[in-house]
């Protein structure tokens, strides 16, 4: 073979693996709703990381991570590509670059022939890498926590409850042990048997919460209505919207709710402006007798803030607006506003990006109904994504969780069956039951341990909706400590960055160098004179 041939032979193959890498980074999405095979997420990156662990260089196996971690974006976010167009896959590649360093790291634990201590070690830190990546990319700026690979567990009932513990965090640490036990059982003969440890301590770890993680207690029962519209000729417009509302909640009368829950902008004017709409929103709720949850999206002053356009949960009664009212804090970036707009408008015309940008809530609100009973803690769409506000809506005393969404401009993808699929997590978590009402589909309620309550109402239905809810008391443990699993997965990677230079300053120092040796050729030369 020729150097020409063995360069183009090279290069084929690494061009074979940046292939092979982008795919197998997609494989994970398939564990999410809509194809939801959750029991695929606990080999889908088997593939992926056996590819990295035989990578020639660390190089190259960040290369590959940063590949492998472009076609996951983009697979779990291929929904957006109606909005983003093109600019998704260059945010993609951008994000992509978070699973270099992960890529790294697969191929310096599970490379070559690791021996039982770097084996036991692996099924630790290598899950450890992905969850900080996953604590990057969750911050709201970084387009939030969506697709993490705990919350493809969101119908097991043993990963709801590991997530009662540690928060989906644990249960992306869990599914991220398994396929790391999966990987040395499959290619290194002699790490086997931690493995096979590791795997029992993982099951028995599973086991344990199951029997004795605290259980939210039943603590009575509410009537909660649901009202989805669906998709009807205007929806662009927010009278038609709201008048479609209106019909399926007279359609209540009678079942005696204790409160109707509307979508996110199912209101299009603010009811301060609009006297009006304020007035037929309280004959509903006369009607129905039970106060009624909206959501406003329309240009107001703040609760707390200056004058512009807000998504906002409002509290309607008999009277009117009871004054409890809530403005979405975290917004979703470009579909709500545009990051670093100045640099970054241009992206509005390229695809649907905000043409102005939302304003801010500055803090959650628990709102009680209007008879001094239940107290909810409202979220709006894109915030039922987040572990740490539901969290913190309950620790101020919520009983009921509910997040109000809309995902009508993505109707036929896996968007909405993954946006309602987040509720259950957020039950199991907080140990409240909670309730995800949507313009068009999916609508969904889950009880304190994220067990379905009712049958869901799909994206090809719009009715109005009323579920028995079982109320809960008790505190769950990912309440009470919050995300321990992500400060020791930060600790564990502090702890092996801190034994990796111990090992390099103990290294013995290089002796002075030596002349290099003489070939035959030098050593038979005579000196020319």
């Amino acid at each position: 073979m020729t150097r020409h041939d063995g360069h183009e032979h090279l290069l084929g193959s690494r061009r074979a693996r940046g292939a092979a890498a982008l795919v197998a980074g997609a494989l994970p999405a398939l564990a999410f709703p809509e194809p939801s095979l959750w029991w695929f997420a606990y080999v889908a990156l088997v593939p992926w990381m056996l590819l990295l662990r035989t990578a020639p260089t660390l190089r190259r196996a960040a290369v590959e991570g940063w590949l492998g971690g472009a076609g996951f974006m983009i697979a779990v976010h291929h929904w957006l590509l109606p909005s983003l167009h093109v600019f998704l896959l260059v945010l993609a590649a951008l994000f992509g670059l978070l699973w270099a360093l992960w890529g790294a790291l697969v191929r310096r634990m599970l490379g070559g022939r690791p021996q039982a201590a770097r084996a036991a070690a692996a099924v630790g830190v290598v899950p450890a890498g992905w969850l900080m990546i996953e604590l990057v990319r969750s911050w709201e700026g970084l387009g939030g926590p969506w697709g993490l690979l705990g919350a493809s567990q969101w119908q097991v009932s043993p990963a709801l409850r590991l997530a009662s513990v540690g928060g989906v965090w644990l249960v992306s640490l869990l599914v991220l042990a398994v396929n790391t036990v999966a990987v040395l059982l499959l290619s290194v003969e002699s790490a086997r048997t931690p493995a096979v440890a590791w795997a029992v301590l993982c099951a028995t770890a599973v086991a344990s919460a199951w029997v004795w993680a605290p259980v939210p207690r039943e603590s009575g029962r509410v009537r909660i209505a649901v009202v989805q519209p669906g998709v009807v000729d205007g929806m662009l417009s927010a009278e038609r919207r709201f008048v479609r509302g209106e019909e399926l909640t007279r359609e209540l009368a009678g079942t005696e709710p204790d409160l109707v829950v509307w979508g996110e902008s199912s209101v299009g004017a603010d009811l301060g402006r609009r006297p009006d709409l304020a007035e037929r929103l309280a004959a509903l709720s006369r009607e129905v007798g039970a106060p009624v949850l909206v959501n406003v999206d329309a240009r107001s002053d703040g609760a707390s803030g200056p004058a512009g356009i807000y998504k906002s949960s409002v509290l309607v009664g008999p009277e009117g607006p009871t004054g409890d009212r809530y403005d979405k804090m975290r917004l979703v970036p470009f579909g709500e506003y545009v990051p670093a707009r100045s640099v970054l408008g241009w992206v509005t015309s390229v695809g649907k990006a905000a043409g102005e940008d939302r304003l801010r809530g500055t803090a959650p609100v628990v709102m009680s109904l209007p008879d001094g009973g239940m107290r909810l803690g409202p979220l709006v769409c894109f915030e039922s994504a987040f572990p740490d506000m539901s969290r913190r809506l309950t620790r101020d005393g919520a009983q009921l969780l509910v997040a109000q969404s809309a995902t009508s401009s993505f109707q036929g993808s896996w968007a909405p069956e993954q946006h309602a699929s987040l509720a259950a997590l957020r039950a199991a978590e907080s140990g409240r039951p909670m309730v995800h009402a949507t313009l068009t589909g999916v609508s969904a309620v889950y009880a304190a341990g994220g067990g379905p309550v009712g049958a869901p109402l799909p994206t090809d239905t719009g009715a109005a909706a009323v579920y028995d809810v079982p109320l809960a008391t008790g505190t769950t443990l990912y309440v009470r400590y919050g995300d321990w699993p992500v400060y020791g997965s930060l600790a564990l990677l502090a702890a092996l960055g801190a034994a990796g230079g111990v090992r390099a300053l103990r290294r013995p120092a290089p002796g002075p160098a030596e002349p290099p040796a003489r070939t035959a050729h030098e050593s038979s030369a005579r000196p020319v004179r």
